[in-house]
């Protein structure tokens, strides 16, 4: 199998593509805020032409569909679903916050993690995930949510756990008040390395998506009524 992957949820821009069956994998993952419609599609080229790889030979094309900043998730929901439309292949939409999750396990090893996103606005997106047979799985559906009002249900486990992601750097004080953690790595970004692993693991066992249900996930849908002077 031959997957082509896309991660610009947040402030970094990656693109990886991996042969399930060589087990390689070719990468690019760049720092790039507000840069990721001019960098992607360069990435797919390079990758594409160091690979020696076309577009229409591939099985499917996995992206992150969000939560995270809106533009970036609308970026990498319109690149992925052109690119495959126009190629005529199948989908997989794998959530930003599990991705994340996954580069904790790929990086570190840690198998419990409590994943967040700085959500601007006073509010976070959050997941909890643990790691079944080498991939994070979550635990219970991730969040928006106010920092100091994480779900209750969150805060009864007694499993300890790692936090990783932006919201942790903007609010790990109030995070950790609630939930108590055993390290904080708030610089962990999400990588399309971990998306294409995911996917992967996805395809084994199920079917890909028609590009038209393959729709991004904002989780915050009411943001227009929130901004100043636009409604309550």
């Amino acid at each position: 199998m031959k997957l082509l992957a896309l991660e610009t949820t947040t402030e970094y821009c990656s693109a990886a593509l991996l042969s399930t069956e060589s087990g390689e994998m070719l990468f690019r993952h760049q720092f790039a805020p507000r840069e990721q419609t001019q960098l992607i599609l360069p990435m797919v080229d390079e990758l594409l032409s160091e690979s020696g790889w076309v577009l229409k030979s591939l099985d499917a094309i996995a992206y992150a569909n969000g939560p995270g900043a809106f533009t970036g998730v609308r970026i990498g929901a319109s690149v992925a679903q052109g690119l495959a439309f126009g190629a005529d292949l199948g989908m997989v939409c794998i959530c930003s916050l599990q991705t994340l999750a996954q580069a904790a396990w790929r990086e570190h090893g840690v198998s419990d993690v409590m994943a967040c996103f700085d959500a601007r606005m006073g509010e976070i997106y959050a997941g909890v995930f643990h790691c079944v047979d080498g991939w994070m799985q979550p635990t219970v559906p991730v969040v928006v949510c106010k920092p100091d009002a994480l779900p209750a249900e969150w805060l009864t486990s007694n499993i300890e756990r790692v936090g990783v992601g932006s919201g942790w750097s903007s609010y790990g004080e109030v995070l950790s008040a609630q939930m108590p953690v055993s390290q904080q790595w708030p610089d962990l970004a999400p990588s399309a390395v971990d998306v294409a692993g995911l996917a992967a693991e996805y395809l084994a066992d199920k079917p890909a998506l028609a590009p038209e249900q393959a729709l991004p996930v904002y989780l915050r849908d009411n943001v227009w009524r929130k901004l100043p002077g636009r409604g309550l």
